[in-house]
């Protein structure tokens, strides 16, 4: 089969014209009409000429190419289907278009050719998931002894460090300008020329002194002289001080853990009918861990089964114990759990409640408290038979 197609989805229809509105509605979602085989009572055929040899030779070899055999334990349902008049549509699509080229089918009610009675299975879809090259269903290589794995995926906290900046100091330096006035004292001369009226007789000295005399006086004064003188009057230093502070830190990792149940033969059907309308198996996963689930698919809460029971019917006037089953299974998957061991149940009550409720949201607490608190106590040895439950 060419690589672009993964799988092949299949699903019956009780008439032709609900096959037909399938094929019409794939064919307006893009799905070309090459990937779409129809068979019914008349014979097998294809809406457009065939790209895949699994087209080819008619109905008998359209099962033999998807099962690998025309004596595979699925042909005889749609052989019996396709000799009741029903109608087999068959999709072949890539991983990424199954969810989608499923919903389409499952719209126009496909009926379950693995039912006793054909005709009481309508409105049940049954659009199965092959891989490409049909290898078997899930359950075939479970029962040919394959071995079959779901990852338990868990993240880790890891906390880191990183320097960032929260603050600082700036310093600047720069000069500034301000008025001084200060006074000062100043000392200035100044000539003063007196005349004065003399009347005596000339000497002969008077006619020395004068004769072509100069006489200089000078005159003196003070100004203010100014002068600057720069100092350091004072020094600012800049460090820094370091010191460490302890932070909690907060958050959440997620965990995919694995329930296993043991299954009867009335959830072995329901199980199967699951897998024909999804294409693929659904587990509920648990917060208990695998250690814990591997206990129970061994020695189990199946063994208290019965105490279970005594407990279920002393508690619980009217009701179906299947329908508190899980309950008493939460309360002995806890108590296997190692986040709870050690701790009381009082304790450890509200992280349940929030647990359970998140787990089976359709299933109130209040009702179910007695059942797991009993389903604990019965795994931690505190209830010892259903005559001394709470």
């Amino acid at each position: 089969m060419a690589s672009a197609t993964d799988a092949t989805i299949v699903a019956v229809y009780d008439n032709a014209g609900d096959a037909r509105a399938a094929v019409d509605e794939l064919k307006s979602a893009g799905f070309g009409s090459d990937r779409i085989y129809v068979s019914s009572e008349a014979g097998a055929e294809t809406t457009s000429a065939p790209q895949h040899t699994h087209h080819e030779g008619g109905i008998k070899g359209w099962f033999k190419s998807l099962f690998g055999s025309e004596e595979h334990e699925h042909v005889r349902g749609y052989q019996t289907a396709v000799d009741a008049g029903r109608t087999i549509v068959s999709v072949d699509v890539a991983d990424a278009n199954v969810d989608r080229v499923s919903d389409i089918l499952n719209r126009y009610s496909p009926i379950d050719v693995h039912s006793e009675d054909i005709g009481s299975a309508k409105g049940v879809a049954t659009s199965n998931v092959y891989d490409s090259g049909y290898q078997g269903s899930e359950s075939d290589r479970l029962n040919a002894r394959e071995e079959l794995g779901l990852p338990v995926v868990e993240e880790d906290l890891k906390i880191g460090k990183r320097t960032v900046q929260r603050g600082g100091v700036r310093v600047y330096s720069r000069f500034s300008e301000k008025p001084v006035e200060e006074d000062v004292r100043l000392r200035e001369e100044h000539v003063r020329v007196d005349r004065q009226p003399v009347n005596r007789p000339a000497t002969e000295a008077d006619f020395r002194s004068g004769r072509d005399q100069v006489i200089e006086v000078a005159e003196y004064a003070e100004e203010p002289v100014v002068a600057k003188e720069a100092r350091v009057v004072e020094e600012v230093r800049v460090s820094k001080d370091a010191t460490e502070r302890t932070q909690r830190v907060s958050d959440t990792v997620r965990r995919s853990d694995v329930e296993v149940e043991n299954l009867n033969a009335s959830n072995l059907n329901a199980s199967n009918t699951n897998v024909g309308n999804a294409g693929r198996d659904d587990y509920r996963s648990s917060d208990t861990g695998t250690t814990a689930a591997a206990r129970s698919a061994t020695t189990g809460v199946n063994d208290y089964d019965t105490d279970y029971r005594r407990h279920f019917a002393a508690t619980y006037p009217v009701g179906d114990y299947e329908d508190y089953a899980p309950a008493y299974r939460y309360g002995s998957e806890v108590a296997n759990d190692p986040r709870y061991r050690g701790r009381s149940y009082d304790e450890i009550e509200p992280e349940l409640r929030q647990d359970y409720a998140r787990r089976y949201p359709n299933s109130a607490w209040e009702r179910m408290k007695d059942s797991i608190r009993y389903g604990w106590d019965k795994v931690t040895g505190k209830a010892h038979s259903a005559s001394t439950s709470r």
